[in-house]
C-alpha cells in the first residue's frame, strides 16, 4: 500500500496538507505544481489499496482521473472549496467539499482535525484573501495584533510563491516549500527559523513595489483592469497583487491581465469583497477558466477574446457600457 498526497501549490494547499500530516504522519509521494496547475490527479498512478489524498483542487476538473483512481482499487480522501459539479458515488471516496465563499480547504481540514493546528489554517485563510474568516478562526488563539499580522504575511508569501506559468517562475517548487515547512509544528517557528521565509519575503517586497507603480488600463467605481507585461515577476505577483487591490478597494472588482509569450492572456479575477460571488461563473465562460466565487482565473485566454472578456467582466459587476 502506498500513500499519495495531491495538493495545490498555494498557501491553502500547502497548509491543508501540513495540518493533515502533522496529525497523521506518513511517507507519501507528493504531487503538486504551480497554483494554476489543477489537473493534478491525472498524474496519480494508483494501485489497489493505495490511499490518495487530494487537497484544494476542483473535483470538477479532476473527476475522470478520480474515477480512474477509484477503478484501480485505491481510496480517495478529497477536501476542497472550488466548484465540484457532480460528486462520484463510491465507498472508496470520502469528501469534505464546501463551496462557500468564506471557506478554504485548510479551514475544512482544521474542522476535520478539531482545531489541532489552527494557526496553520489561519495562515492559509489569510493567503486565500479570506481575511474576515482568518480573523474569526483565530479568536480562540488569543493572538496579539502583531502575531496575527505575522500569520497574515506568511499566508500571503506562501500564496505568492504558487503563482507562475511554470515552476521556473517560482522561488520554490511547492513540493520543496512543503518539505521546508514539515519540521515546524508552529508557523511562528517557521517564520523565525526558515530560510525560505526570508527568501519569499524579499522577493514579495521587490515584486510588489514594481506592481504598485503600473497604471490601470481601465478604472472606475465598479471595476478595474490592469495589464501586466510578460515577465517572471508579473506572473509571480499577479494573484497577491489582485488580493491587495481587492482589500484596498472592497467595492470594486479587479481583473489582472498578463500578456503571455504566445500572445494570449492569463487572467486573475477578484470579485468585490463586499460581493464575493460570480468570479467562477465569469471565468468558466471562457476556455481554460475556473476557480471559486470570490477569486477565479483564466489560464490561456485567446487574444481575440480579450474584448469579450472585459465586456463580460464589466457586465458581471454592474458596469456594462
Amino acid at each position: 500500500m502506498a500513500y499519495i498526497d495531491v495538493f495545490n501549490g498555494d498557501a491553502d494547499g500547502l497548509c491543508a496538507l501540513h495540518q493533515l500530516r502533522l496529525a497523521h504522519p506518513v511517507d507519501a509521494a507528493l504531487i503538486t505544481g504551480v497554483k494554476r496547475d489543477i489537473s493534478l490527479v491525472k498524474r496519480v498512478k494508483a494501485e489497489a489499496g493505495d490511499q490518495v489524498t487530494v487537497l484544494d483542487i476542483s473535483l470538477d476538473k479532476n473527476r475522470d482521473a478520480v474515477l480512474d483512481v477509484l477503478a484501480a482499487g485505491a481510496s480517495v480522501f478529497y477536501v476542497d472549496h472550488h466548484f465540484a459539479g457532480e460528486i462520484p458515488e463510491s465507498e472508496q471516496l470520502t469528501t469534505l467539499i464546501n463551496m462557500d465563499a468564506n471557506v478554504c480547504t485548510s479551514l475544512l481540514v482544521n474542522a476535520h482535525l478539531q482545531g489541532a493546528y489552527l494557526p496553520w489554517a489561519v495562515t492559509a485563510a489569510f493567503g486565500d484573501n479570506l481575511f474576515d474568516s482568518a480573523r474569526a478562526a483565530a479568536v480562540p488563539l488569543g493572538l496579539s495584533d502583531e502575531k496575527l499580522q505575522s500569520l497574515e504575511h506568511l499566508g500571503t508569501l506562501l500564496n505568492y510563491n504558487g503563482y507562475g506559468t511554470s515552476l521556473d517562475d517560482l522561488f520554490y517548487n511547492p513540493e520543496d516549500l512543503y518539505k521546508a515547512m514539515q519540521p515546524f509544528g508552529s508557523p511562528f517557528d517557521f517564520i523565525a527559523q526558515s530560510e525560505a521565509y526570508q527568501v519569499l519575503a524579499d522577493g514579495y517586497a521587490s515584486d510588489m513595489a514594481k506592481a504598485e507603480v503600473l497604471p490601470m488600463a481601465s478604472e472606475d467605481a465598479a471595476t478595474a483592469v490592469l495589464m501586466l507585461p510578460d515577465e517572471a515577476w508579473t506572473r509571480r505577483v499577479s494573484g497577491v497583487y489582485g488580493n491587495a487591490l481587492a482589500r484596498d478597494f472592497p467595492n470594486r472588482a479587479h481583473a489582472l491581465v498578463t500578456v503571455m509569450d504566445n500572445g494570449n492572456y492569463r487572467i486573475s479575477v477578484r470579485a468585490p469583497l463586499t460581493n464575493k460571488t460570480g468570479a467562477d461563473e465569469l471565468c468558466m465562460m471562457f476556455p481554460t477558466g475556473g476557480g471559486r466565487k470570490a477569486a477565479a482565473g483564466i489560464n490561456d485566454l485567446p487574444k481575440d477574446q480579450l474584448d469579450d472578456f472585459i465586456a463580460a467582466f464589466k457586465k458581471q459587476y454592474g458596469n456594462a457600457d
